[in-house]
């Protein structure tokens, strides 16, 4: 898979945390790769790794996000928006193979395909304040 994808996959297997309680997401990341990612053992191993870093550090990452926000913070914010935030936070903050200029792009990305109409200028915006 190509590192879009690789994101891709992490986006959308961190998306679950929303929906599911720390204890059932072990169950909910085995499932994941049993139902909605064909990736090989390598990608397997690279996008449960980055998911796990980023949900060890969440509680950090939220704080990071609400610092930086004005007028907003993350109990309002999408599901879709934060997940995506707290992905390309994590990048940025804690991920030193991802360079903070390809973080935000990706991001926006994510958010232009799985977001509503504004996400994409909604994520850049927060994002930008990192930068």
């Amino acid at each position: 898979m190509s590192r879009r994808e690789l994101r891709e996959q992490i986006f959308k297997l961190l998306f679950r945390i929303e929906f599911n309680s720390p204890e059932e997401m072990p169950e909910q990341e085995q499932l994941f790769f049993e139902d909605s990612c064909e990736a090989d053992a390598a990608d397997e191993e690279y996008i449960s790794s980055k998911y796990r870093k980023i949900a060890e550090k969440l509680e950090t990452i939220d704080e990071m996000l609400n610092t930086k926000t004005e007028n907003w913070n993350t109990d309002r914010m999408g599901k879709v928006d934060l997940t995506i935030l707290r992905l390309a936070v994590y990048e940025i903050a804690f991920d030193d193979e991802v360079p903070t200029g390809v973080a935000i792009n990706e991001a926006v990305e994510l958010a232009k395909k799985f977001g509503q109409d504004a996400s994409s200028g909604f994520v850049n915006g927060i994002l930008a304040r990192f930068a």
